[in-house]
């Protein structure tokens, strides 16, 4: 097997293994266990399917970060439950699911499956940096769209997107972003930005929906040629390979304030200082000694029922290159 980094957005998984599993299954003392249950069996299922030999828990450490919210004040605000001045958000999550994470962590970590966060940065972000920096082809496992923006064909970074659910996975590549929206995986953030998306409170540009947001990217390139187009620079203007017409110039400086400041939130970061995914220790390997004992007395305590022994069987194959 070739050398592969497998990026999970953890909070993605869990709560789509959350809204997925039964919460009728609960451990001893009434905790909800779904959850935990679900996200274990979507790594092992994950791990087997794809065989990657390095793996990272990508975590949320700042779900909402402040500097994003400063320039966007309508971003992600409508999962707020506190805000905190001097600290992440209170994110609106079901009491049975926040229950859980801490279970959550645990098992990863017993897992051996190293979590990594970033202060004031999403998991969006360590996904972005440890993608770009790494030295191996990447699998990215998310049901979210905006790291659509990661994918290169070039380097073997790809997006294993799950918002169909685990029996419909969707293996995204530069083509497949081609086919479904008409335009490169590298056009995807100024897509993103020009199109907006309600679900983490993006406005985006009055009157451009995804179809003329395509059409203007392949006219143009990119949002900032089509900015200057729309600005009367002439230079721009002859150099562009199709013209413009004065309402779309008028959306486009109609929206300027919000143009100026989207993409820096809608684009991932990719220079956080990190680890190498060898420097984290996430090259994926047998459970073995008193982890695994502690994961499988787990199993029972916890009402697990096969997930554990699906994930150690997962990792005894796939991590000892069976």
């Amino acid at each position: 097997m070739a050398d592969r980094l497998m990026l999970l957005d953890t909070a993605s998984l869990y709560f789509r293994a959350f809204y997925g599993v039964p919460d009728s299954l609960k451990r001893a003392d009434g905790t909800p266990v779904n959850a935990v249950r679900g996200l274990l069996d979507m790594i092992a299922r994950l791990v087997t399917e794809f065989e990657p030999k390095h793996l990272v828990a990508c975590w949320d450490d700042d779900w909402r970060p402040h500097w994003r919210v400063e320039l966007i004040p309508s971003y992600k605000a409508h999962r707020v439950e506190t805000v905190v001045p001097a600290g992440p958000d209170v994110e609106e999550v079901p009491d049975p699911l926040e229950a859980q994470i801490p279970m959550i962590r645990e098992t990863l970590g017993l897992a051996g499956i190293p979590i990594v966060g970033v202060a004031a940065h999403e998991a969006d972000d360590v996904i972005g940096t440890l993608a770009t920096t790494a030295t191996m082809p990447v699998d990215v496992v998310s049901g979210d769209r905006d790291l659509f923006q990661l994918v290169d064909d070039d380097r073997g970074v790809r997006v294993i997107y799950t918002a169909r659910g685990m029996n419909r996975l969707e293996l995204v590549t530069n083509e497949w972003v081609v086919a479904k929206y008409g335009i490169e995986a590298s056009q995807y953030a100024d897509f993103a930005t020009l199109r907006g998306d309600s679900s983490d409170g993006l406005p985006g540009v009055a009157g451009i929906g995804e179809k003329t947001a395509a059409g203007l990217l392949g006219d143009f390139g990119s949002l900032d040629a089509m900015l200057a187009v729309a600005s009367g620079d002439a230079d721009a203007a002859e150099a562009a390979p199709a013209t413009m017409s004065a309402s779309m110039r008028a959306k486009l400086t109609g929206a300027h304030d919000y143009l100026a400041v989207a993409p820096t939130v809608v684009n991932v970061v990719r220079d956080l200082d990190l680890p190498s995914a060898e420097e984290l220790g996430a090259r994926l390997a047998p459970v073995t000694g008193a982890r695994r004992e502690t994961l499988e007395d787990l199993a029972g305590e916890w009402n697990l029922g096969g997930a554990v022994p699906r994930l150690l069987a997962a990792f005894d194959r796939v991590g000892s290159g069976e």
